[in-house]
């Protein structure tokens, strides 16, 4: 999917200050990036505008942390969404893709892995902050040894 066919992005964060730095990275490579700091905001605009792609903070709400991503995709079954996690742990990442996250940038990788991660989830496929790629196969490796040295 090239850009031309990507009119807007919205992205949800409660953080002032890393929505307007996300937004100035993103600005470069789609026509319109829209922000939002709130649940209601990212389920109203992404209804108003129908966005390719939602990119959203895991804490964007209390609570349930997967919740606005179900709510989200019920009234936007088109749009793709990329989970932004301050949290670097495997788990995060399965529950992310199981809510229906088509990828997870950790928010420490942003400024290298959030473009790649936009340009593979708008070709349809998914994606996972290498971090976690790497700690997901130490997880494995680890309990692979503990059972076989049992």
């Amino acid at each position: 999917m090239s850009n031309e066919d990507i009119k807007c992005v919205v992205l949800a964060d409660r953080h002032h200050t890393l929505s307007e730095g996300i937004r100035v990275l993103l600005q470069h490579e789609f026509q319109a990036v829209v922000t939002v700091a709130d649940e209601a905001s990212l389920l109203e605009s992404a209804l108003r505008m129908q966005p390719s792609i939602v990119i959203a903070d895991l804490a964007l709400t209390r609570g349930d942390c997967f919740g606005w991503l179900r709510r989200l995709l019920a009234r936007c079954p088109e749009s793709r969404v990329i989970v932004l996690s301050p949290y670097d742990e495997p788990s995060v990442k399965r529950d992310a893709f199981d809510a229906g996250a088509a990828g997870v940038v950790y928010k420490f990788d942003i400024s290298t892995q959030l473009v790649p991660a936009v340009h593979e989830v708008l070709a349809g496929g998914r994606y996972g902050s290498p971090v976690a790629v790497e700690q997901a196969a130490r997880s494995e490796n680890g309990k692979d040894q503990t059972e076989s040295s049992e």
